[in-house]
């Protein structure tokens, strides 16, 4: 197995060994309480996303790839809201929404072994909507990075009507692009919607206890192809930096915002990720291996929708370009992505018809 293939797998082991607290004693942050996300101006969709992924489920088939029913595909997370009763529409996308995927953190580092375009090509092929990777820094801070989100929506945009654009961030990309519509209101004007898919809203607490020379040994093996970054990643992941960042940094309430949680059952975290979960499981045990589920959720957005998979499963498919990893280290990574990504985007174009019929936001 290539010397790169060890790396990415020990680093989930490496934050699990450390001994250090992961919520180390400090006065310093705002105020915080736990409350139900209906209480804190959070809409909860889920009914209406179980109607619409299992549809697209059953519509891709039991021959796509990581195939599973919806009823095992999705998480049903307390008092989920009932179904609507509605049709599902699987047509052509009516609004030719553009889905531009911010990858999470390192991601760079191994473009040469895991084909990251097709998370974004996966959605034209039957939907008609358009994708592509919206390249950050893999091993940089959310300040950097939102800097680049900002230029690569600036440079698609002459290509894009107004409010075309779907900004879709898994894990550390959703706090990118949040930072980036705050900083730089100029792109609002492009967005249709901002979608975290298990965004690190509110960090994680294993950066706590995590350094970035360990990030930086991804640098380190054979054909990684990204660069040393500004030294922050780590930084940005910390509950303290995204917490004081959401405190001093209001979003925008003209732009829709949406939250695709991944919450695993304990016996779909895949091995490689096991000690993370342990140790993220003396704090709640309701997380995926990297993030606590109620982490993932931007605050004021739609809720839509909780997936039965580990961090990487919903995004990093090392299993189908890497058969003995997907039988060993990484054994749960098998997930029905495609169908999911595409449920998620005709939830929120469905959702953006809505709106526009009932004048909201």
């Amino acid at each position: 197995m290539p010397r790169r293939l060890y790396i990415l797998l020990l680093l989930p082991l490496l934050a699990a060994c450390a001994g250090r607290p992961l919520t180390p004693w400090s006065a310093d942050g705002p105020p915080l309480i736990v409350a139900p996300a209906s209480s804190v101006g959070v809409s909860d969709q889920r009914g209406r996303f179980r109607e619409i992924a299992c549809a697209v489920i059953e519509a891709h088939g039991a021959e796509q790839p990581g195939y599973q029913p919806c009823t095992e595909a999705l998480t049903r997370m307390g008092d989920e809201p009932g179904a609507t009763g509605e049709p599902v529409d699987l047509g052509p996308s009516r609004r030719g929404l553009v889905a531009a995927m911010v990858p999470g953190i390192g991601w760079d580092c191994f473009r040469n072994w895991l084909d990251f375009q097709q998370l974004s090509g996966s959605l034209e092929n039957r939907s008609g909507y358009r994708g592509f990777i919206l390249e950050v820094d893999g091993l940089s801070g959310s300040d950097n990075n939102a800097r680049q989100v900002r230029d690569g929506v600036l440079a698609e945009a002459d290509r894009l009507a107004d409010h075309e654009l779907v900004l879709i961030g898994y894990s550390k990309g959703a706090p990118d692009i949040l930072q980036a519509v705050v900083d730089y209101p100029e792109i609002r004007p492009h967005l249709a919607a901002v979608v975290s898919v298990a965004g690190a809203i509110g960090g994680s607490p294993l950066a706590n206890t995590a350094s970035e020379g360990q990030l930086d040994l991804l640098r380190h093996v054979p054909k990684a192809d990204c660069s040393p970054g500004d030294g922050e990643g780590i930084t940005s992941l910390r509950p303290a930096v995204r917490r004081a960042w959401l405190a001093e940094h209001p979003l925008p309430n003209d732009i829709p915002f949406y939250s695709v949680v991944t919450l695993p059952a304990e016996d779909r975290i895949s091995t490689v990720m096991h000690g993370t979960h342990r140790k993220l499981a003396r704090i709640d045990p309701r997380n995926d291996g990297q993030l606590i589920s109620w982490d993932q959720i931007i605050p004021g957005s739609t809720l839509v929708g909780y997936l039965n998979a580990d961090h990487w499963a919903v995004a990093v498919p090392i299993a189908e370009s890497h058969a003995f990893l997907g039988k060993t280290f990484a054994n749960h990574n098998a997930y029905p992505w495609r169908a999911m990504l595409e449920s998620v985007i005709r939830f929120v174009e469905e959702d953006l018809d809505r709106r526009d019929a009932s004048g909201s936001q």
